[in-house]
């Protein structure tokens, strides 16, 4: 099947190990002087390795990859210990990653294995319901988007509206791109026909500033809504340079 998944570009790699400890499920290990995905099922596509690469080398990219699998991944995670349990559990809710929460949560059950409170259910957050937010490093098919309204913004726009957070964002999932600067982004179109059909989310909001530029941002959207199979409402917010919203409508 074709999804998310943790690549890692050998050339730069340095092997310093760093990425190991913050790979929750077990999926990276240094082989031969080279940090290397142990196996494609237990790497979730999330991530979280990618900050702690001092080299830049790991990246996470769509291509042919074996399906992720919770279960096989909670078989090495229990035996790293309690620690590396609580530690998984975290990422998953970190990640808003319901289903596999739950499927691991079955599985500590079933083999008894206990749970620490704070575990016991995956807290609302408030403000960014998911991570990554870039467009080119979200997995659109994650269940962070499923039925969801997404806010698609410009990348300037958090950094000028007054209280992003609240009037904007507040309830939605988020992804970020800047039509001007950003490269590949015929990849883009698939991203968002993945989000629209696969995802089934509820409605796009398309925040951008009132420069020229940011209306790629618009018709990309309006390109991936007339290529789709199913109808989804797209509403265009406009932010002058100031951060204020100046203009509003539904497209």
């Amino acid at each position: 099947m074709k999804r998310m998944i943790v690549e890692i570009d050998e050339a730069l790699c340095n092997g310093c190990g760093l990425c190991i400890p913050n790979c929750a499920e077990g999926a990276l290990k240094i082989v031969d002087g080279k940090a290397r995905i142990v196996s494609e099922l237990f790497c979730d596509g999330l991530g979280a390795c990618i900050g702690h690469c001092p080299q830049g080398a790991i990246r996470v990219v769509e291509k042919e990859a074996e399906p992720y699998d919770e279960w096989r991944v909670m078989e090495q995670v229990v035996k790293a210990g309690p620690a590396s349990v609580q530690e998984h559990l975290r990422h998953l809710k970190y990640h808003g990653q319901e289903e596999y929460f739950q499927q691991a949560k079955e599985f500590l059950s079933l083999f008894g294995y206990e749970t620490s409170e704070e575990n016991r259910e995956i807290p609302q957050k408030q403000d960014v319901l998911q991570w990554p937010i870039q467009l080119h490093l979200i997995n659109p098919l994650s269940t962070s988007f499923k039925g969801t309204d997404l806010l698609l913004a410009a990348d300037c726009s958090a950094f000028t509206a007054t209280e992003f957070h609240r009037k904007f964002l507040k309830g939605k999932t988020l992804a970020v791109a800047c039509p001007k600067l950003d490269t590949g982004q015929e990849r883009y179109f698939e991203k968002i026909l993945q989000l629209i059909e696969g995802s089934k989310i509820c409605s796009i909001t398309v925040l951008i500033m009132e420069v020229p530029c940011c209306r790629g941002l618009v018709r990309l959207v309006q390109e991936s809504v007339a290529r789709a199979t199913r109808t989804v409402p797209v509403k265009v917010q406009v932010l002058d340079i100031g951060g204020t919203l100046i203009h509003e409508e539904q497209i």
